[in-house]
């Protein structure tokens, strides 16, 4: 019998399990359906758009929509020890201040800005330069570091930003977030340094925590409406797992589906799969966020973007003193811009990477080019997923509703025409080569749109399909316990109410430490 059984070793997951194995009197049970994250790739930052459509990936993609052009979008998601934090792109943003605010006056209390900065605090390691110590902690697991080795490309991106009047910043997660600045990312000497790396596997050594990955959770078991374990398949066997308290870390895309297989969810979809009903809870698997993408790739006139990057120079100086392109994050530089008056936060991200990054690098032509992508920070479009069929392995149907809401086009519009202006600013005069997408004759708002819905991809940063609230929809309370259930919680970015202005895995290592707290103390 485990005290807790943790179903994920992703950013969340990584940090509860470590947390709660920290007192020796608990029996932590951690699992992963992914492998161990052994792979070079995963260590070298600029590779990590070769571990999508891997074995590291569960390679999901979202149903055609006509908003965008009934074209199905790739949703890469870690399937590995680290989850997502073992191949994103390290980048460490905690989102906007009032992000945390709205969810604490939705109802949920403890969970405002102000309580959840000392959780962001404990969690880092901050080893890099520019930042007010108000808002980072140093003695944490989790570094956050200066990049160490930007490219000459991503320095003008900077000056051109500041050229057009924006700020330049040495802390998006300080107090302030409008302006431009140099990433800060999670890695150490160089290396990406993963929810495993910081957190996991430290803890690993502990007699009562046990790892295993290669195990994909089939649900949880009740007795009534408290939950008593977990079933999970295992080199073709079905385990089964007793705990006293199981936690869902599965992510946006996997914890629903596990709740919903389990009988957790909307009644009327679980009975037409023939799904017996625990709890008919309606709101798992809606509230679908995510953030998308649209901007501009330009040709570089120079041989100094990432195109390079893997030459035997650059791979031997990687590995012999940790520096030079490999260690790029390929999204070196971000800028927080708000398109108009009145709004509390910026609504766009733009993100600069010293490449071609198309298709998620799969389009990219030969040569060398450079990217500067508009995300879309704060949409109004909700999307949601539902079971496809009561098979375990079997991805379930993903409808995120992009652009549905046109002021969500319009803000991609805007940061199009922006991107536009700062590319055509005089830093980037020496580098800057044709326009690719959306190419320079197309002009007005329809033809740009269409463009949009053409061409625009997910940033990687889908959340809120079991909703932390008091209302209806919600599925969890402000302590993370499934809805009229026991002994069940979910602990990862499918609990936000609504998407932070940032990138989600810093608030993800949140959950996991806040999470760890409350288990803590309602266990005393």
């Amino acid at each position: 019998m485990y005290d807790t059984i943790v179903v994920g070793a992703g950013s969340a997951g990584c940090v509860l399990a470590a947390r709660l194995s920290e007192n020796s009197r608990v029996k932590v049970l951690l699992l992963e359906a992914g492998k161990s994250d052994g792979k070079q790739e995963i260590r070298i930052p600029a590779a990590f758009s070769k571990l999508f459509h891997s074995e590291y990936d569960w390679n999901f993609y979202t149903e055609p929509e006509p908003a965008t052009a009934n074209r199905p979008r790739y949703w890469p998601r870690g399937k590995v020890i680290g989850g997502s934090s073992s191949l994103n792109a390290m980048i460490y943003v905690r989102g906007h201040r009032s992000d945390y605010d709205v969810w604490r006056q939705a109802g949920n209390a403890g969970w405002g800005y102000d309580d959840v900065l000392p959780l962001f605090r404990r969690s880092e390691g901050f080893c890099g330069t520019g930042a007010d110590a108000d808002y980072h902690g140093s003695g944490g697991p989790l570094p956050v570091a200066d990049q160490r080795s930007p490219n000459a490309l991503t320095q003008a991106f900077i000056v051109a930003g500041e050229s057009l009047g924006l700020k330049r910043i040495g802390d998006v997660n300080g107090a302030t977030q409008d302006g431009i600045a140099l990433t800060h990312v999670n890695q150490k000497n160089g290396r990406r340094w993963s929810a495993a790396d910081a957190f996991l596997r430290p803890a690993m050594r502990r007699a009562n925590l046990t790892v295993v990955t290669e195990s994909l959770v089939h649900g949880v078991t009740f007795e009534g409406r408290r939950a008593t374990g977990v079933t999970y398949a295992r080199e073709g066997k079905i385990v089964a797992a007793p705990a006293r308290e199981v936690v869902l870390c599965a992510g946006t895309i996997g914890s629903p589906q596990i709740l919903m297989l389990s009988g957790v969810g909307p009644s009327a979809a679980l009975s037409a799969l023939g799904i017996a009903v625990t709890a008919d809870i309606p709101g798992v698997g809606q509230n679908l966020q995510d953030h998308i993408a649209g901007g501009a790739t330009y040709q570089c006139r120079q041989p100094v973007s990432l195109a390079s990057a893997e030459s035997l120079a650059n791979l031997a100086r990687y590995l012999v003193f940790g520096r030079g392109p490999l260690t790029s994050n390929v999204g070196e530089a971000v800028a927080f811009i708000r398109t108009r008056e009145g709004l509390v936060a910026p609504d766009l991200e733009l993100i600069f990477a010293a490449a071609y990054f198309m298709e998620h690098g799969a389009a990219n032509p030969p040569g060398h080019g450079f990217t500067v992508g508009a995300v879309l920070l704060r949409p109004e479009s909700r999307g949601w997923l539902t079971l496809r069929s009561r098979d375990p392995a079997a991805a379930p149907v993903i409808r995120p509703n992009y652009l549905s809401a046109l002021a969500d086009l319009a803000a991609l519009i805007a940061g199009v025409r922006t991107v536009r202006r700062l590319v055509a600013a005089e830093p980037f005069a020496p580098y800057r080569g044709d326009e690719v997408w959306p190419g320079a004759h197309l002009l007005d708002d329809a033809a740009l749109g269409d463009f949009i819905r053409e061409k625009c991809e997910s940033l990687y940063h889908p959340v809120g399909t079991c909703k932390m609230g008091a209302d209806p929809m919600a599925v969890v309370d402000e302590r993370l316990r499934v809805r009229g259930l026991e002994g069940l919680r979910v602990a990862d970015a499918s609990i936000m109410p609504t998407i932070v202005g940032g990138h989600t895995h810093a608030a993800a290592v949140m959950i996991g430490e806040k999470a760890a707290d409350m288990i803590a103390a309602d266990t005393k």
